[in-house]
């Protein structure tokens, strides 16, 4: 892009409209992908509560780069990144169309952070397994935003927010990770059982509620200074970093909703979040 003229033809492809929620979702198992339970249940629910959306950007716990990376392709793969699954699960497919003038766009708009335009990866588990419940026709553009690891939270959180004047284009942006995410704890035995979670997951569960509904959002940019519970419940920042990316894009005046607010398999949270 080398010219006002440019820029002003990407921006021209997505026309102002109303202004797009935004989500945090807790897209668990991969397993998502293909059964109907309480929680994909509380996807399409949520769906019905959404305009239409003009694109989508997702920022998945699941591209998490050196760098940061925007998906630039016409025609996304679904990417199968995880093992140990029934067949039925790796011969599903998500066939949205990607929007290269939209990641084009989102590079512009995060300068000066250099964004690489990338051709190679593709839609992966936690973008497909929940959108294929918010949108099951796979008709809307989807493009994929990675997360630089070498940045910390509050990096992120400010980032988020020159991503905002996409919402008023009808794109609707979505994290995806899980808030508690501590795989090494996870109790498989009693993985079917409805909200179980350990002592620690429980509290940290409360705590971090409490502050997204108050809109307190510093303590959750300094988790790692933060309580025993909060420790255990983020050991590393690759789930947790998607909702900070929801936080960054909350505007004054908009409210917070909670669904899927559960505890699983004790080390784990399905919490969602809706703002706006």
């Amino acid at each position: 892009m080398n010219s006002l003229n440019d820029l002003k033809k990407i921006s021209d492809t997505l026309p102002l409209s109303q202004r797009m929620p935004v989500l945090f979702l807790g897209h668990g198992s991969p397993m998502n992908g293909i059964e109907e339970n309480q929680f994909t249940k509380g996807f399409q629910n949520i769906s019905k509560t959404l305009p239409t959306p003009s694109a989508i950007v997702c920022i998945s716990a699941h591209w998490y780069t050196k760098g940061t990376k925007v998906t630039a392709m016409e025609l996304p793969k679904t990417i199968h990144d995880f093992g140990g699954f029934p067949q039925e699960l790796y011969e599903q497919q998500y066939p949205a169309k990607g929007n290269p003038d939209l990641a084009k766009e989102t590079k512009n708009l995060l300068k000066p952070t250099l964004v690489e335009l990338d051709e190679k990866w593709g839609l992966d588990h936690g973008t497909w397994t929940v959108l294929k419940h918010l949108f099951p026709k796979a008709d809307i553009p989807v493009i994929q935003l990675s997360i630089d690891y070498t940045k910390d939270p509050v990096y992120h959180f400010e980032l988020a927010k020159q991503l905002n004047s996409l919402r008023n284009k009808g794109v609707l942006i979505i994290g995806s990770g899980n808030i508690i995410h501590n795989l090494r704890l996870v109790d498989w035995k009693n993985f079917n059982e409805d909200n179980y979670g350990y002592d620690w997951a429980i509290e940290a569960r409360e705590t971090i509620n409490n502050y997204l509904l108050e809109g307190n959002y510093k303590p959750l940019l300094n988790y790692e200074k933060q309580s025993k519970a909060l420790q255990l419940a983020i050991p590393s920042p690759d789930h947790y970093l998607p909702l900070i990316y929801t936080l960054g894009l909350q505007q004054k005046n908009e409210n917070s909703i909670l669904f899927n607010d559960k505890l699983l398999a004790g080390s784990l949270s399905m919490t969602s979040l809706k703002i706006g």
